[in-house]
């Protein structure tokens, strides 16, 4: 093969070429998973209603943390303190202030995942939702899918060459597309590997842990791949 066919962008009749697109779709149980925790308050002023929002936070996150290591991550995010207003006279007035603050929780063990999510709903004024199950950017799922992408590119150009009575010779170019993909959790859409579910106070004391069954993960890879291979048997 010379250096002028080898950079020919068709390939010529001496050295031909094929290309070929591997894909894989490989299922995985998932590695974490997240909820998102609502704190709410209300008072008749203020700081009535920010004291009350900040008693209620500190309760959160101090229930959270108690779970050591399964606790991967806890980040507080949207906070609020908002008038509720109502008609007097001619005019408005403050009847009400209402206080709400977001926080979300990873976690890596779903049995302690069934039991917070069961205490952090008997929490007065307290809502959470999910689970969001993901894997981590990390995770060797992602590896696998991309090797078996390229291996199933390779099978599939040899298929093509001995169909004409040839055979693989060099791998000119290999272009990962990027498309694995494990949902995370900020762009996850319905049916995206979530599952989403409200809680609210109650007032039954030691509910049972919730059963949580985890949502098996899609990992996608896909490659475009150019061979060259040997005259074929025309």
């Amino acid at each position: 093969m010379t250096q002028d066919a080898a950079h020919q962008p068709y390939g010529t009749p001496d050295v031909p070429r094929v290309a070929v697109c591997g894909e894989a779709r490989i299922e995985v149980d998932p590695e974490i998973a997240r909820i998102g925790i609502t704190v709410s308050a209300r008072g008749t002023d203020r700081r009535t209603a920010l004291d009350d929002l900040t008693r209620r936070n500190n309760a959160v996150l101090d229930l959270v943390k108690s779970y050591g290591d399964p606790v991967e991550k806890l980040e507080t995010g949207a906070f609020s303190i908002s008038p509720e207003l109502t008609r007097h006279g001619r005019g408005d007035r403050i009847r009400a202030y209402h206080g709400r603050v977001h926080i979300t929780a990873e976690l890596n063990d779903f049995t302690t995942l069934g039991e917070l999510t069961t205490r952090l709903a008997d929490l007065e004024l307290t809502q959470v939702d999910g689970p969001w199950w993901a894997l981590r950017p990390t995770s060797p799922a992602h590896g696998e899918a991309r090797r078996q992408a390229v291996l199933e590119a390779v099978q599939r150009a040899r298929e093509y060459a001995e169909a004409l009575g040839s055979r693989l010779s060099a791998l000119v170019e290999l272009a990962d597309l990027g498309a694995e993909n494990a949902v995370p959790f900020q762009a996850a859409g319905p049916g995206g590997g979530m599952r989403t579910m409200a809680f609210s106070a109650t007032e039954d004391a030691g509910a049972p842990p919730l059963d949580l069954e985890p949502q098996r993960q899609t990992v996608y890879a896909q490659v475009n791949a150019r061979f060259t291979m040997t005259p074929p048997q025309l």
